[in-house]
Parts: C-alpha cells; sequence; structure tokens
C-alpha cells in the first residue's frame, strides 16, 4: 500500500495565475465584464452571473467554471474594480481571507495584504489619494501569544479551547501550577477569605492538606452540614465555599486533586465552574425605554429587553442555587443599569430603582443622561447617544457602588452602548467583562463603512463602529446565540468577522481588528421564558381562561381594528406566523407564496399576527408600505375566507397561550423572514410543541435540524417553501401520527439546546473561567489595554464631539 503524498494546495493568487495560462481568452473576457461595469463594488452574485456571459463556446466555458478559477468565483465576497485593476477579495472558509489584484490590460496578478487591499479600496471614495501616514489598527501583535483554535469548526468553542490549553501548558510541572494556588487564595467576599486561608502558601501544602481533608470528610455521612466540621478544615487550610455538605466538599477536593495530579480540560471547567465568584452581576442595556410594562413597541426597545429580563431571571435562580451548594450564606444581587427618562412615556422609566417582577435581589438601576446644561429629559434615538456615554459610566460606577456597597464581579454589556459602557466600567475596577451584541449595524447597512459618511448625519457609524472595535478588543469573553454570528455561513460573512478588516476612509483602517477564531467567543443561545412557553400537552398549566377570547381573536366574523379577515372552514389547521411588519421579517412574502399555492389554501387556513392593519395608525414608512402591500395581495388573490390578519399582541401570557392553541388545532407555525439573528419565536414556538418551518438564512439555520425537529424554508424560494409545508398537512393528513413526531423531536431539541436553565449555568461558569484566565494573562493583557485607551482618548472622543447634542428643555 502506497503512502499518501501530502500536496501544498495552491493558493488563490496561484489559480488565477494558472487559468490566465490555461483559459486566457475566457478569463479576460470575464475580467473585461467586470471592468467594463466602472469603478465600484461587485457583490459575489455579480460576479458569478457574468461568467454565463463570456465569450467562446459551451465547452471552453464548462473548462473555466470547472478549472481552478471556480474556486476563486465561488468564494469571492467582493471586486472591486478600478480600470483597468479588479482586487477581490476571497474567503476560502469562515475567518480566513486572500486578496488578489488582476491587471486586466496587462494581464499580470499579485498577491496584496490586507492593508494594501483596503488602500485600494479607499480610492473608490478618495480617488488617488493615499496617505502614507494613515492610522492603521493593528490588534494582532497584542494577541500573538494567546492560544487560539484554526479550523472554522472550532469557532465559539473558546472556553473548550482554553481549557485545553491551560490543562496541557499551564499546568506541565509543580511550579507552573502556583497561579491557581495564587487564585484560590485572593478569594474574598467583603473581606472574609473563601476556598484558602494563610496555612496554605506552597502547592506542596495544599496537596498535603487536601489528602487529610479528603480522608477526614469521606469518613463523614454525606449529608453532613458543612457547619458541622467547618473548625477542622478550617485548621487545616481550607475556608468556606467547598460545598454545603460532606459529599459536595468531597466532589470538590477530589476535582482539585485530580488537576494536581493530571490535568484533564472537563475537570478543569467543571472545578472553575464551581468556585465561588460570581455574587454580584451589574447589566448594561443603556438605549431605549427600559421597563417590565408599557415599553414594547416604543423606539429602540424591543427584543433586547425581552432577552435581558428572562435573562435576569435565570441567572439570579442559578446564582441562589450555586451559593446554596458552595454552604455561604450570601444574598446576591443582580442590577440592570439603563438610562433614566424623566419624560418616561407613561412608563416606569423615571424611577431610579425598580426590582424585577420574579425576582428577589435583581433591579433596574436607572440613572440620567447628564450634561453641563442638566439632565437629558427626552428619549433620544441609539445613534445618538455617544456624547453621553462617557459621563453615563461615571455616574453609573458610583450609583453602583453605593448600591452594591463595592464592586461587581461580573460585568455583562449589550449592544454596542451597553459594550462601551461596560468595557469603561470593567477597565476602571479591574472586574471581568462579558459583551452581547445581539446586533451589529455594520452589517446591516451594506457598504456602510467604505461610505461612511453618507450615512453619518443620520447614524453616526464612525463612533458606533469605534465603539465595537474597542468593546470587541476589551471583554474577556463575548457571548453569540449562534455560529453564524461569530462566523457567517460557508457564503455568508458573519457580523463579527465583518469587523476582522475594513476601512473608513479618511478616519482610520482596520488591518487587524477582531479574530473569529479568538478564545472569547462562546456560543450560548437563550431559550424561552419556560414560565409562558411550555408544551401544549401540559394540561395541568394550561391557561385556559385564555380560549374564549383567542376564539374570538381568530374566529370572530366581526371585523375591527384588531382584526380583520374571516375563515370560513375551521375545520382546517393554521399557519401561523407572528412578527414585527417590515420587510425583513416577510410576512408579506408568506401571505404571497399562501395565496399563490391552490393545494396549500385548501388544506390550512393562515393567520398572521402583525404591525397594524390600517395605515392611518402607523407612522413608520417601511410598516405603511407593508400594509398596503398586505391588502393588494390579500386583495389579488381573493384571500377573503382563508386568512385573518391580527395587529401585534403585546400580552405575552396569552400569546404563549395562543401557540398552545394553534397546536391544538394541529396548525404550524412559520417564520418567513429574509434573515433573522436568532429566531426567539421561532425557540418560543417550538417550546409549546408546534411544528417549525423557519427561514435558513440566520439563526434558525442552527436550531431546527431540518425534516427533523422542523423544516428550513428559504423565503427567495417562496415556490418551494409553499409545497413544502402543503406536503406537510398532507402527510398530517394521511398519517396524523406525523405532526406528533416533528412536534415531540422540536420539544426535545430545544430541552437539549435552548433552556435559560442551560444559558445561566453556561454562563456562571464561562465567569468562572475567564475570571481564571483573567486572573493569570493579566500582564499580557495590559499592553493591548493601554493601545485601547490611546485609540479610545486620541479617536473615539474626537468623533464624539461631531455628534450633536440633543435640546430639550432641560434643567
Amino acid at each position: 500500500m502506497t503512502t499518501p503524498k501530502l500536496v501544498k494546495l495552491p493558493s488563490m493568487r496561484e489559480r488565477v495565475e494558472h487559468t490566465l495560462s490555461a483559459h486566457r481568452n475566457e478569463l479576460v473576457s470575464l475580467l473585461s465584464r467586470y471592468v467594463a461595469q466602472g469603478k465600484g463594488i461587485l457583490q459575489p452574485h455579480i460576479l458569478i452571473d457574468e461568467l454565463d456571459n463570456i465569450i467562446g463556446d459551451d465547452s471552453a466555458r464548462k473548462t473555466l467554471s470547472d478549472g481552478p478559477f471556480s474556486e476563486v468565483l465561488r468564494t469571492a465576497q467582493e471586486a472591486i474594480v478600478l480600470p483597468p485593476f479588479v482586487a477581490i477579495a476571497i474567503r476560502p472558509r469562515p475567518g480566513v481571507w486572500e486578496f488578489v489584484r488582476v491587471n486586466v490590460y496587462e494581464l499580470s496578478v499579485e498577491e496584496l495584504t490586507v492593508s494594501e487591499y483596503l488602500r485600494f479600496k479607499e480610492e473608490l471614495v478618495d480617488g488617488q489619494k493615499d496617505d502614507p501616514f494613515a492610522l492603521e489598527l493593528d490588534f494582532e501583535p497584542f494577541n500573538a501569544t494567546f492560544p487560539r483554535p484554526t479550523r472554522s469548526s472550532s469557532i465559539g468553542n473558546g472556553v473548550q479551547f482554553l481549557n485545553r490549553h491551560l490543562s496541557s501548558v499551564m499546568f506541565r510541572n509543580k511550579e507552573s501550577l502556583e497561579p491557581l494556588l495564587d487564585f484560590l487564595r485572593v478569594h474574598r467576599y467583603k473581606g472574609h477569605v473563601l476556598m484558602l486561608n494563610d496555612r496554605i502558601q506552597r502547592i506542596s501544602s495544599l496537596e498535603s492538606a487536601l489528602t487529610k481533608a479528603e480522608d477526614y470528610v469521606s469518613k463523614l455521612p454525606p449529608e453532613t452540614q458543612y457547619s458541622e466540621f467547618e473548625y477542622v478544615l478550617q485548621g487545616m487550610g481550607f475556608e468556606r465555599g467547598w460545598g454545603d455538605t460532606a459529599a459536595r466538599v468531597l466532589e470538590m477536593m477530589h476535582l482539585l486533586s485530580d488537576i494536581l495530579q493530571a490535568p484533564d480540560p472537563s475537570t478543569l471547567e467543571t472545578f472553575l465552574g464551581q468556585v465561588p465568584m460570581v455574587f454580584n452581576v451589574v447589566i448594561l442595556s443603556v438605549h431605549g425605554y427600559f421597563g417590565q410594562a408599557n415599553v414594547l413597541g416604543l423606539p429602540d426597545t424591543g427584543g433586547q429587553i425581552v432577552y435581558i429580563l428572562d435573562q435576569v431571571r435565570a441567572l439570579e435562580n442559578e446564582m441562589i442555587q450555586r451559593i446554596k451548594r458552595q454552604g455561604l450564606n450570601i444574598t446576591p444581587r443582580v442590577l440592570i443599569v439603563t438610562r433614566l427618562i424623566p419624560d418616561s412615556a407613561g412608563t416606569s422609566c423615571n424611577q431610579r430603582l425598580e426590582r424585577i417582577s420574579g425576582c428577589e435581589y435583581s433591579h433596574i438601576l436607572r440613572v440620567p443622561f447628564k450634561t453641563e446644561h442638566g439632565i437629558l429629559r427626552k428619549w433620544i434615538s441609539r445613534f445618538d447617544v455617544w456624547p453621553y456615554l462617557e459621563k453615563f459610566a461615571e455616574d453609573a460606577a458610583n450609583e453602583i457602588a453605593a448600591e452594591l456597597q463595592g464592586i461587581p464581579d461580573l460585568i455583562i454589556g449589550n449592544y454596542s452602548d451597553g459594550n462601551l459602557v461596560a468595557s469603561l466600567l470593567s477597565h476602571k475596577m479591574g472586574v471581568t467583562e462579558c459583551t452581547i451584541a445581539h446586533a451589529l449595524e455594520k452589517t446591516k447597512y451594506p457598504d456602510s463603512d467604505i461610505y461612511w459618511k453618507k450615512y453619518e448625519e443620520k447614524y453616526h457609524f464612525s463612533c458606533q463602529f469605534t465603539a465595537d472595535l474597542l468593546a470587541m478588543n476589551h471583554s474577556d469573553f463575548i457571548i453569540t446565540s449562534t455560529y453564524q454570528e461569530i462566523a457567517g455561513t460557508k457564503n455568508t460573512v458573519g457580523q463579527y468577522e465583518s469587523h476582522a478588516a475594513f476601512t473608513l476612509p479618511g478616519l482610520y483602517r482596520v488591518v487587524h481588528g477582531v479574530d473569529v477564531f479568538d478564545t472569547k467567543f462562546n456560543i450560548v443561545s437563550p431559550g424561552a421564558d419556560d414560565t409562558i412557553y411550555f408544551t401544549y400537552s401540559d394540561k395541568a398549566k394550561r391557561l385556559t381562561s385564555f380560549h374564549a377570547s383567542l376564539e374570538k381573536l381568530i374566529y370572530d366574523p366581526q371585523q375591527s381594528d384588531e382584526h380583520i379577515g374571516v375563515l370560513e372552514d375551521p375545520s382546517k389547521p393554521i399557519i401561523f406566523s407572528m412578527a414585527r411588519l417590515d420587510r425583513v421579517k416577510n410576512i408579506s412574502g408568506l401571505v404571497e407564496s399562501y395565496g399563490k399555492n391552490a393545494k396549500l389554501r385548501e388544506l390550512a387556513n393562515l393567520v398572521v399576527v402583525a404591525g397594524y392593519n390600517d395605515v392611518k395608525k402607523s407612522s413608520d414608512r417601511e410598516e405603511i408600505s407593508e400594509i398596503e402591500k398586505m391588502h393588494a395581495i390579500i386583495k389579488e388573490h381573493n384571500l377573503h375566507g382563508q386568512i385573518r390578519w391580527i395587529a401585534a399582541q403585546t400580552n405575552r401570557a396569552r400569546n404563549g397561550e395562543l401557540y398552545r392553541y394553534i397546536a391544538d388545532k394541529r396548525g404550524i407555525f412559520v417564520q418567513p423572514a429574509l434573515y433573522e439573528a436568532f429566531g426567539l419565536t421561532v425557540v418560543e414556538a417550538m417550546t409549546c410543541g408546534l411544528p417549525t418551518f423557519a427561514t435558513c438564512h440566520g439563526g434558525p439555520l442552527e436550531i431546527i435540524e431540518d425534516g427533523i425537529s422542523g423544516f428550513h424554508i428559504d423565503p427567495y424560494h417562496p415556490d418551494k417553501a409553499s409545497a413544502l409545508m402543503a406536503d406537510f398537512f398532507q402527510k398530517c393528513n394521511e398519517d396524523p401520527s406525523y405532526w406528533v413526531t416533528i412536534s415531540e423531536a422540536g420539544l426535545q431539541r430545544i430541552q437539549e439546546r435552548y433552556t435559560w436553565k442551560i444559558y445561566s449555568e453556561r454562563l456562571m461558569t464561562l465567569a468562572g473561567v475567564y475570571g481564571f484566565w483573567k486572573y493569570v494573562s493579566k500582564l499580557e493583557r495590559r499592553e493591548a489595554r493601554r493601545y485601547l485607551e490611546m485609540f479610545y482618548i486620541l479617536k473615539f472622543r474626537d468623533l464624539v464631539k461631531s455628534v450633536p447634542l440633543a435640546v430639550d428643555g432641560s434643567t
């Protein structure tokens, strides 16, 4: 048997050169078509579409399509055309990029560095201007010595890789274990020593004490309370924090013994996750109206608030349980720090402190925006908050210290503004920082970096993109809901990945902004509130008192402001969808695909909950356009008798029962968005046992296992989507158990991966591991922090001055 020979894969430049040599005529024809389109940016679909238009016979075209250059085209993300040059940004796999430039007139090919490619791209805006002293941001040197994976499939599993590194590299010998000993010795809570006292000074004494303690505790009944043997362990060098019973203390000591003798990644993670470190948590969510009632639907106020409130309830519960298991008598605190808005539009956003319902120790702490003119009274857009954030962070630090009587153990930022404030507070207090983007605006607005000046007056993206860079690089760990949020898919660029290299011409050039392979990235998906969203089969918990009003909402033939349309055959199952009424959510696309499919209309009714159904009630231009479109589609396809259009519903408890009511009717849930970052309604529907059909663009691609726990649909191919739904209902008619099979598989998928309990357990474990990592790697990080300080002071502060302050007659 012959040994397989290792062959080096050709670079993208070599592939282009090979094609120029072997298929010169066809390639020149293709590149000339690009150049003929003039100066500009060509998107991937244009690059591929032009291949069909090149000269030559079919066999030559096929040869070009199947040859080395096809890989260049297939993985190209954009091309910059500045005749006679075509520069192509190529992404062979997520997180990996190459850049080539072809001179179509001279038929020469060159490989470009990131910096060279961005300089070339800037010529689209600045012409031939090339400032040799343009500011370039490069965070790569500060992270060069940090461990990181190389496989794209490992992206988002940072903590696992970090644990492997810590286990194999840091714990090679007894001396290298000293940081772990130091880490355990520094634990205190309000002056009280935890874990280890001064009797244990060296690793050898720790090992000896562990042996004695394990021998002593192993002879006690497992349920013996810690207080009964506390003083014996204290004499050996151990303080509270190891557990509340003999069994739990023994388990923790076994874990530490295993780490000292033979470090293992999973053992290290389990141990660090159980060390008492997090008692006080501060969560930043600055913009919008952050409240618990009457806020959803107000400007800049939506899913992020639902996410955080559910997160806090789960987090407090997890903290209480952990502290009890650790044998400590400590009251945890969670503070959501947001903006206090005096003119609060009938909400509680003008109250300084508000307890969170369903919690004992968690509160919303509101701090006003202040300037030299006083307190800002009115709401302002999330795009206009930048001039207020530094002062807000200073005031918030004082309020937090007063409320907690100390500093927090973990700070969590949300969205660009909250993440920046989290970074400022973390920097000031020396606290572990976690950031959650929710949505990075840069990916929502194509070319908003290169043409940033066009957006500046309305959106101030120069401030926002700079704030994002600062927070991403300052954060100790980053949580995302999906892999795609970090690194996209095989064919699309991830939200964070888009910040790896970009340029804001005239401001600065980012050659290494963020590395998606960084171990700080972790996928921790949220769930749905299990007090509201639970399976339809749980009869004891069902909110049957809502059924009469739901029956009326769906079937009452009387038309009203709340609902229009009639369902003439109530025996049919229901196709259900619920979302904002905007272009991206694509509710109108679902209605149109339903209207075009006669078989589907025969098999099922359509019920959508979305926005307003009267243009007079909306002030949003995009929603008004969608309302008009919806009415036109219903009329065009004569859907009267088969569709019910219900205005937006804000009662979450009733919405939960609405999902279950649809399940009782053996219906389905459809999420037809053109793009969905995560897909919380998908999780809600599946949690209620409703078979779900959801977009393949975004988070639902990861939530649903196609054909097993639900179905993927492509909103850009609506006919196929409606045919898939019709086939499902046909199968269910032939075999009613098929509906149950998909329903139960969806429930299982959620229980395994998408619950707030899993989320909160994971978040606390991450806080422990990264808290340890922050402690042992503090010297290496200091250089990066100083670089970020300089960037903040010299660049961000100047950018903020360009954002006009709001004027509202405040005092």
